[in-house]
């Protein structure tokens, strides 16, 4: 057996030279001066395979339409089996890999790996750091939410504002009309076909280029060498392993921002890019007018004909930079900068008319009364419980209520509620401490238990039953219809997310009348948490 093991590794071997190939890249000579500060390439790597991944991954279920974007999105976060987990993987992986590669960058700058002969090298690189920034910027609109839309429109302007080649630009990227199908449409085969491909062709030159002329020793270790395995190996490994947690944990706890479906009439919206673009946003506030060209496009402009032309200035005209602290200081007052316009871009950001993260559009209890998902919250706060299974579980004093064969009617159940003992024999619960309407949601939700309902009403988070629960206590539906059930006075707030905006909401719950004059709606003065929890129920109620 071993012999036929070691015939077809002998086999593949001399058809593709896979083993000596990668025999000479694992025991690879290399300076003895490498170390942790050459592990940012590896690290680049891996996040891009990683974005590559995930990117296929969402576009198995991603629509690239707007508006059918829009909806595909929410249909990822919420139906696909770890789809959540995907998209924060993709969106915060590309502000992490921002992050890497910028390091990277500094790190070759500073150890003076861009001089002769490695031009070419550090021009790849270059190269890669304005793809991955373009990745960034094509994969804005995607979402197809107010956020991305407004975000974009400012893009464009920039793009129109480009001295000479203003007209092409916003030709070639298809916004002569405004932000529109065919804009969308230019993004997504940008993002998804030709950046790709170009960045890996990009890649492979670069690795190549790395490779042929290997990694700049550190001027007091020029003739010491060691292996790349295994210590520097183990380097990469353990950086690339903190990557990868730091991403995971940012999928996992951070959730990524969604807000309500672009609107071009929302004319009121105050666009916001992602962080790593703000700091041009500072610079149209620094430059305006007919400066504005000088802010967005002659600086930036600039550093990258710098960049570009770093390995060609005579290095005796340079020599300081030799010193390795005066690059590292330039690097510093570079970042400070970036980081200065970024934070005050920050700070002088409007609170979002959404900052509430929505994508329950289309969770299956959406669909359901209010009624009976306070229900839910009250029957485990009145911990009903302690004596009941709504689906299987260890037996307890109280029949499952999924499975019952007797139906009691809601007046029962309401009376049952008041005085647990009354009409059912050895019953020992407490009295419900839940006023008339709060009993009658309870009641409902009983009253209408099959298991897949029952199913996925324990689905629901804990935020938006509070945010039912208020919209029982408040008599809401007796004005307003949700899901085709409660009174006709008021418009439905079916499609709320699309129609009104946060800051509305909240000024019409503290002022009915000014904004809907005529109205009959009290005013209703909610605490700060309970006003986030009605409205994020109410934005999570399908169309």
């Amino acid at each position: 057996m071993q012999g036929r093991v070691h015939q077809a590794a002998d086999w593949i071997e001399h058809r593709t030279g896979f083993r000596s190939a990668f025999h000479r890249f694992l025991f690879e000579h290399i300076p003895a001066s490498t170390g942790w500060p050459q592990v940012f390439g590896s690290i680049a790597l891996f996040l891009f395979l990683t974005q590559a991944l995930t990117g296929i991954l969402l576009a198995l279920n991603y629509a690239p339409t707007p508006g059918d974007a829009y909806r595909s999105v929410l249909f990822i976060t919420d139906r696909v089996a770890a789809g959540r987990m995907i998209q924060g993987l993709h969106h915060w992986g590309a502000s992490l890999m921002i992050v890497v590669v910028f390091s990277h960058m500094a790190q070759v700058f500073i150890y003076g790996a861009y001089r002769k002969p490695r031009e070419a090298t550090w021009i790849a690189g270059v190269m890669l750091l304005l793809f991955t920034l373009a990745f960034g910027l094509t994969g804005y609109l995607l979402p197809w939410d107010n956020r991305a839309y407004w975000g974009t429109v400012v893009t464009t302007r920039i793009a129109a504002n480009v001295p000479l080649m203003g007209a092409f630009l916003t030709q070639l990227i298809g916004a002569t009309d405004g932000i529109g199908v065919l804009t969308f449409s230019r993004f997504y085969t940008m993002h998804t076909l030709l950046l790709p491909a170009t960045t890996v062709l990009l890649i492979n030159i670069h690795v190549y280029l790395v490779r042929r002329h290997g990694i700049t020793a550190s001027a007091t270790s020029r003739e010491a060498t060691q292996r790349f395995y295994p210590k520097q190996v183990f380097r990469d490994i353990t950086a690339v392993f903190i990557a990868f947690v730091i991403l995971f944990a940012a999928a996992v706890f951070v959730r990524v921002p969604l807000e309500r479906l672009a609107d071009p009439t929302d004319t009121s919206y105050v666009p916001r890019p992602e962080w790593y673009f703000l700091f041009l946003f500072q610079l149209l506030k620094i430059f305006q007018g007919s400066l504005e060209p000088i802010g967005t496009v002659v600086l930036p402009t600039v550093a990258v004909l710098v960049l570009f032309l770093l390995p060609f200035i005579r290095h005796s005209r340079l020599q300081i930079l030799h010193r390795r602290a005066v690059g590292a200081g330039i690097v510093f007052v570079v970042f400070a900068i970036w980081g200065s316009l970024t934070a005050a871009a920050v700070a002088d950001s409007p609170h979002l008319k959404h900052p509430l993260a929505i994508s329950h559009e289309m969770a299956e209890w959406a669909q359901f009364p209010p009624e009976e998902i306070a229900g839910i919250g009250y029957f485990r706060s009145s911990h009903c419980d302690s004596c009941h299974n709504l689906l299987s579980g260890i037996p307890k004093p109280g029949p499952n209520l999924t499975s019952m064969e007797q139906r009691h009617p809601k007046a029962w159940l309401i009376q049952h509620f008041k005085d647990p003992g009354s009409g059912v024999s050895g019953g020992s619960a407490r009295p419900t401490q839940l006023s008339v309407l709060q009993l009658n949601a309870l009641a409902l939700f009983i009253a209408n238990l099959k298991p897949d309902s029952a199913g996925i009403l324990q689905t629901v988070p804990p935020d938006i039953i509070r945010g039912a629960q208020i919209y029982v206590v408040g008599g809401c539906g007796n004005c307003h219809k949700v899901n085709g059930l409660g009174g006709g006075i008021g418009p439905s707030l079916n499609g709320l997310f699309d129609r009104r905006t946060k800051s509305w909401i909240e000024e019409h719950f503290s002022s009915p009348q000014r904004l809907s004059p005529g109205s009959i709606m009290p005013p209703y003065h909610f605490s700060r948490a309970e006003e986030n929890e009605i409205i994020l129920y109410l934005f999570s109620l399908p169309e």
